[in-house]
């Protein structure tokens, strides 16, 4: 708290100084760059796309009141999941998680159930979500507190529970544990929402603030704290494009620029300055430093946009600094990841819940394996977790002796267009 104190006071300090309504609208040589596909953080992204619509679907039949869900009630649920299939057909690929039986009393009707297999990962989930609840109260305050009026709408905050690690029903099952925390409002709008009842100086610590608190930054990070340098954000440019002497320059500029907070009040800020666009990278970066896996999608953010205080096509930021994000064109949709949380298209810390869903995703892989085969010949879950856990550490051990790079190429001729490559979610 009390470093948090002293941040908001040197911020304060340079504000107020005249020099910098000068850096405000500091002049920097705009770069115009080219998009640049990165494969490996596609191949993640195609992936979770599947796994994300799985766990869903996992959760629905577990939410339904009879334990199953029949076709009928999902069969506009495609593009609600991501998918690019249909649903019927996503199900019947994965019998290991998804158990297809006859109606009772309609016996053309399909109906699916959770296997053991599935039951028993959603029991470990829960385990998990117990054991880390603190730490998911704490990244729902903090999303809030980067909130302008600290106020999200519930429908928001469901389409990012699975990018948050919120439990299923978190609504339901977490937030009334915290009645000092939180409480639920009605937004100008008319819509529900989730509010931060009180501010937490304990929380306003941003990401960027905390990885430069180590030993190997603690001179640097000294120097901010005394407002006699700024902090700079961690660069991973696409091949080629590091070299180039327009965006060394360009990026070099953008670094010297003060880091505000993004729990920071940002509105004496003048909104068409560089310092503003700045900022607005800082609320981007620290975003999807709280998200599980490090990326979400772009229109989840849209939703949030106002309260966040960010340009209204901010999807730009994404293309103006390819060294800090990687915007995905995969799966009919626009998934923004923050590139310095992956290494050779692996999380660099994954979340317990990250390991958790790998398993997940390995019982989805093999039951495409016995799909064909018949029910009878799927392995018992114990003897497939088991077989999973194995598979998972010996890849775990070839990972440490893997030294490829990440494959990245640039588009001949792409330019991402906001504008025309605006899928909506």
């Amino acid at each position: 708290m009390f470093k948090a104190k002293i941040f908001v006071s040197s911020i304060k300090n340079l504000l107020s100084h005249p020099q910098f309504e000068h850096q405000q609208w500091r002049g920097i040589v705009k770069v115009r760059l080219k998009w640049v596909k990165n494969r490996s953080l596609d191949h993640v992204i195609d992936t979770d796309t599947d796994l994300k619509a799985a766990c869903l679907l996992k959760d629905a039949i577990k939410r339904s009141p009879t334990g199953f869900l029949t076709a009928k009630s999902f069969a506009d649920w495609q593009k609600l999941l991501g998918l690019t299939v249909p649903v019927l057909r996503f199900l019947r690929r994965y019998p290991t998680l998804f158990e297809e039986f006859p109606h009772a009393r309609y016996a053309n009707l399909p109906c699916f159930r959770l296997t053991g297999t599935a039951l028993l990962l959603d029991s470990q989930e829960q385990s998990i979500h117990q054991a880390h609840e603190n730490d998911t109260i704490e990244r729902l305050s903090k999303v809030l507190m980067m909130m302008r009026s600290r106020t999200a709408p519930l429908q928001s905050l469901h389409s990012l529970k699975w990018d948050l690690g919120l439990p299923d029903n978190f609504e339901k099952v977490l937030i009334p544990k915290y009645p000092d925390h939180f409480s639920f409002v009605k937004a100008p709008t008319g819509v529900s929402a989730l509010r931060l009842k009180q501010w937490r100086e304990e929380f306003a610590v941003s990401a960027l603030e905390k990885s430069n608190e180590g030993e190997e930054m603690g001179d640097e990070y000294r120097q901010f704290k005394r407002g006699q340098t700024t902090l700079a954000f961690p660069m991973n440019f696409p091949r080629g494009y590091g070299a180039q002497k327009k965006v060394r320059a360009w990026m070099e500029e953008f670094q010297k620029l003060p880091y505000i907070s993004p729990y920071e009040d940002s509105r004496h800020i003048d909104p068409n300055s560089e310092l503003m666009e700045k900022r607005a990278v800082g609320v981007l970066h620290e975003f999807l430093s709280l998200t599980i896996h490090k990326k979400t999608k772009r229109n989840y953010l849209r939703s949030l946009r106002e309260e966040l205080n960010i340009p209204h096509k901010f999807t730009r930021l994404f293309t103006r600094y390819p060294g800090i994000f990687y915007l995905s064109l995969k799966c009919k949709t626009t998934t923004v990841a923050l590139k310095e949380g992956y290494r050779r298209g692996k999380l660099v810390n994954p979340h317990p819940l990250v390991h958790l869903r790998h398993k997940f995703y390995h019982v989805m892989r093999t039951g495409l394996l016995y799909r064909s085969k018949g029910a009878n010949l799927i392995p018992r879950e114990d003897i497939l977790l088991k077989d999973m856990e194995n598979r998972m550490e010996d890849k775990e051990e070839g990972d440490d002796d893997d030294e490829d790079e990440e494959y990245e190429e640039i588009e001949a001729g792409d330019e991402y267009d906001e504008e025309t490559s605006d899928v909506e979610d």
